[in-house]
């Protein structure tokens, strides 16, 4: 059976929904891995495509099983693919080991016995021939759960109706990424960033030194683009990421100021980063940044500006981590 290309729904990054209005959401964990729409044709085969719509099937070949789950029914299911760590949890780290190896089958079949994936489903789009695209949440989530998909490398987590401060605040205890909150009555909008479903995301902050920027493009020519940071750790000033987001138009300029007087030829980092075009500076700049996990490498992972910490000196931006990793793995893939 030839099935229906069904892009994804997109999440709208949000707060959660009044006390008032509690009961009417459904709450899902905020998985952090690579979301993957999955075509099962009911012939036993299976496809995978990312957001992009790019066929991802070679890069999981242990989820190639999950085409003959349903028998001879065909279905469009969404989920999210994941490694998990020891605890348990999603690590994108080991993750990226695995994914961009759908033209490496033979390199993919290695991964994937060292690092299985697990597909997490919370949607079905299609079955049986029939479009569930204009149902409501609660229909399609009965129908998916009705399916049974539960195996080796691929199972359906319960979403949680009402009871949503609770849930966020699971989320913190177990240390996972946050929370996706999808209205009872919202249809499935392919493609579409839909406020019917809003995400929220868990995020630390830490204090960093500013030790290079990189120069902004367009409007923000002569400006700072994204400032390089680190913390110290065992006497040295290590690089954790560079960090694009979070200033008004006030702010950058005021930073441009601080950095040209701050200038420096040496590069403050040990290990250097392997960042091009970077301006290195005297690390005496204090700032906060937001962020959602660090890497293994110890690099902060998707990290904002909050703000300029005046009130702190150089030696108080030092990195809470029990060991470093000597290489630059990572250096220049942050923010």
């Amino acid at each position: 059976m030839t099935l229906p290309l069904i892009p994804p729904m997109l999440a709208t990054p949000g707060t959660l929904p009044p006390a008032a209005q509690d009961a009417r959401w459904a709450y899902e964990t905020k998985q952090d891995g690579q979301r993957a729409v999955a075509y099962l044709p009911g012939d036993g085969s299976l496809v995978l495509r990312a957001r992009s719509g790019e066929d991802i099937t070679a890069a999981y070949p242990e989820l190639l099983a999950l085409g003959g789950a349903l028998g001879g029914t065909p279905a469009v299911l969404d989920g999210e693919i994941l490694a998990l760590d020891a605890q348990g949890r999603a690590d994108f780290q080991l993750l990226q080991g695995r994914m961009g190896l759908a033209h490496a089958p033979a390199r993919a079949a290695r991964r994937a016995a060292q690092v299985p994936v697990h597909l997490v489903l919370f949607d079905v789009m299609h079955l049986g021939g029939r479009s569930l695209v204009p149902l409501a949440y609660t229909r399609r989530r009965a129908r998916l759960e009705e399916l049974g998909l539960e195996g080796p490398y691929w199972s359906t987590p319960a979403a949680v109706v009402g009871h949503g401060a609770r849930a966020l605040a699971a989320t913190r205890e177990h240390g996972l990424e946050g929370l996706v909150c999808k209205r009872l009555d919202s249809v499935y909008e392919p493609g579409v960033r839909s406020r019917a479903w809003i995400k929220i995301r868990n995020m630390r902050s830490e204090d960093v030194l500013v030790g290079g920027w990189l120069p902004g493009r367009g409007r923000l020519t002569g400006l700072p683009g994204a400032l390089l940071v680190g913390q110290r750790a065992a006497g040295r000033l290590r690089y954790v990421g560079s960090v694009g987001t979070g200033w008004s138009e006030a702010e950058r300029a005021a930073l441009a100021g601080l950095l040209r007087a701050l200038a420096t030829d040496v590069c403050p980092f040990d290990p250097r980063p392997a960042v091009s075009g970077a301006h290195w500076v005297l690390p005496r700049l204090v700032g906060e940044v937001r962020y959602s996990v660090r890497t293994r490498a110890g690099m902060l992972r998707q990290p904002s500006w909050l703000r300029l910490r005046p009130d702190l000196a150089p030696e108080d931006a030092a990195a809470d981590l029990p060991t470093w990793t000597d290489g630059t793995d990572g250096a220049g893939k942050g923010g």
